[in-house]
């Protein structure tokens, strides 16, 4: 039997610039629509909430 290598949790790096803010910004949306879908006193919500805050900083920097 031979060996196989599994790649979960595998990461490919992003080369492209534009592709890292493209996927900045796709993160941060996601983020900010969880954190408006669920209340916002709630942990979770909070949690979303810092999420997308630091994505937001993180694309301010690259921009």
């Amino acid at each position: 039997m031979s060996e196989q290598y599994c790649k979960v949790g595998s990461v490919t790096p992003i080369e492209a610039n534009n592709d890292i803010i493209s996927l900045l910004e796709y993160q941060y949306q996601i983020f900010l629509e969880k954190a408006s879908t669920i209340q916002t006193n709630t942990q979770l919500g909070e949690f979303f909430e810092s999420k997308a805050q630091k994505i937001k900083r993180t694309l301010e920097e690259l921009v």
